[in-house]
């Protein structure tokens, strides 16, 4: 059992433990050649695209020589200030550079009205909320986008995220009950979740048949209860420790591992924890993360 699982799923450290897209100031001194190659030091087969990352002929080589795969880039959707037709033709832009860097997945986040960058708005309650109409033109939109990628052989991934308009789990219900389960996907994050509804298997267990890609952010909720108090922003509250490594939180992953493996999930679980990186030495996390799930999901299904 414990051989297909390995062969089903691949497992992938996201770039955002080295560099920050949101502060260009942290990390700076982390290069792509030393993430790539401290990713495959900790023992992951991949990792996501980071805004730094080059073009694909540069980043194709640099993958090619650690044998590293990229599993899905981020991808900033602007349906509700744009329209569906100029967002639409970003996406494609974007479904471009994914095909030539085969990578799978699409990691769609609708970003009019998101305080994720706000230095001012309280990530735990100034979130913006939709209008049916708004509702309708972003499901109608996320749709296109699915046909759009289905043309370059990839998935929508949808990720459900602090201070956005898609972030909890009643609202990533509607999104999933109103797009098209062939078109539109979900991207699964237990950090998200858990911060923002306080429960992380309910959204996992309702919508495990729309799940195509994973992302295992844990949470320290002592730091998470001190940002709440604090009324912090995002980005304060990432800095101030709020997310971390699986194993070094305290999210439990087994029952996660084990719905996941229990429905056949095919696909990236990519690890993600937006740290500082002069705190949280990248490589040392990586590495935490990595024993973790040797020594605690993937022995589990041995048993």
């Amino acid at each position: 059992m414990a051989s297909d699982i390995k062969n089903d799923i691949k497992w992938g450290i996201a770039p955002i433990g080295w560099r920050n897209d949101d502060i260009p100031s942290i990390g700076a001194d982390n290069n792509l050649q030393q993430l790539l190659s401290d990713i495959v030091v900790a023992g992951f087969q991949g990792t996501e695209i980071g805004g730094f990352f080059p073009g694909p002929d540069k980043l194709n080589y640099e993958l090619k020589l650690r044998n590293l795969q990229i599993a899905g880039q981020w991808f900033s959707s602007f349906i509700l200030r744009d329209g569906i037709e100029k967002a639409s033709e970003a996406f494609e832009k974007h479904c471009q550079y994914l095909k030539a860097v085969n990578a799978p997945i699409a990691v769609v986040s609708e970003q009019t009205y998101t305080i994720q960058q706000s230095d001012s708005k309280n990530i735990f309650t100034d979130k913006a909320h939709m209008t049916d109409a708004q509702w309708d033109e972003v499901c109608k939109g996320l749709n296109h986008y699915g046909e759009i990628a289905a043309k370059y052989g990839i998935k929508v991934a949808y990720h459900h995220h602090m201070g956005t308009v898609i972030q909890t789990k009643e609202e990533t219900d509607r999104l999933m009950a109103n797009t098209d389960p062939k078109l539109v996907g979900l991207l699964y994050d237990t950090g998200h979740i858990a911060v923002s509804d306080g429960d992380y298997m309910s959204l996992l267990k309702d919508h495990i048949d729309r799940v195509v890609h994973v992302h295992f952010k844990d949470v320290r909720l002592a730091k998470e209860k001190e940002c709440r108090e604090k009324g912090m922003t995002f980005q304060q509250s990432f800095l101030n420790g709020m997310f971390t490594v699986p194993g070094d939180g305290d999210l439990d992953f087994k029952p996660v591992f084990k719905e996941l493996v229990d429905h056949n999930y095919k696909g990236w679980i990519v690890v993600e924890a937006e740290q500082d990186p002069d705190k949280a030495n990248p490589l040392e996390y990586a590495q935490k993360a990595h024993k973790y799930i040797e020594d605690e999901l993937l022995k589990q299904t041995v048993q």
